[in-house]
């Protein structure tokens, strides 16, 4: 069942508008950065390698544990501990878009949860990678399993965009999907048990992108 339940929250049908967000890519493919598939492909490579998801995805442990904490044992600690982690999340992100888009995805499948079932102990407000852990601790999809299915999901939002953008057939980005397995497994597993806030990110391109986003004169993306 815990297979499954990872298959539900990474289902492009998961009521979230991931659909509506580039993260920055738009600007890069208008401005001609990325041009074609091996340029989206080294771009994606280098972002789970290098990028500011690795943070978000490096601290889903801790916010699972401080998420179980508050929820089973009503420890006001481990709320504390987890409403700062999602707090230093979001500070990491330095357009306001992408903050937006963070808040919006996260109480988006927060709600989803609660129609579910899985409410939290209080409303409160978390983002994206926070609602990320809460909804595997209440479908009990293992931790290894939590970090790969959000690093996955991330590459086929990139990917989705990237469709809409691009020279790029649905088939042809399967494929690059394909082939970004062994590096997303690979990740997961290192990031699994690392501290995020011993991590360091050098995406300053997609954080100028991402910045750049607003500024555009037209545009299909909300980031």
């Amino acid at each position: 069942m815990t297979s499954l339940a990872l298959l539900q929250l990474v289902s492009p049908a998961l009521p979230v508008g991931a659909f509506s967000y580039s993260e920055g890519l738009e600007v890069l493919i208008q401005a001609g950065s990325i041009a074609d598939e091996q340029a989206i492909q080294a771009w994606l490579e280098a972002e789970l390698q290098r990028g500011a998801v690795r943070l978000e995805a490096a601290a889903l442990m801790p916010l699972a544990e401080a998420l179980v904490g508050w929820s089973t044992q009503a420890d006001v600690a481990a709320k504390a501990r987890l409403i700062d982690l999602d707090g230093w999340l979001l500070a990491t992100r330095e357009a306001a878009e992408l903050r937006a888009q963070q808040r919006q995805m996260g109480m988006s499948l927060l709600q989803l949860m609660s129609d579910m079932g899985y409410e939290l102990p209080e409303p409160v407000a978390l983002s994206w990678p926070a609602a990320w852990a809460w909804a595997a601790v209440g479908l009990s999809v293992p931790a290894g399993d939590m970090v790969e299915g959000y690093l996955y999901g991330w590459v086929a939002n990139q990917l989705s965009a990237s469709v809409r953008l691009l020279p790029l057939g649905p088939s042809r980005a399967q494929v690059l999907q394909q082939r970004l397995l062994p590096l997303i497994a690979s990740q997961a597993q290192l990031l699994q048990a690392a501290d995020p806030q011993q991590l360091w990110s050098s995406g300053v391109g997609a954080g100028m992108a991402q910045l750049a986003h607003a500024e555009l004169y037209s545009r299909l993306f909300r980031s």
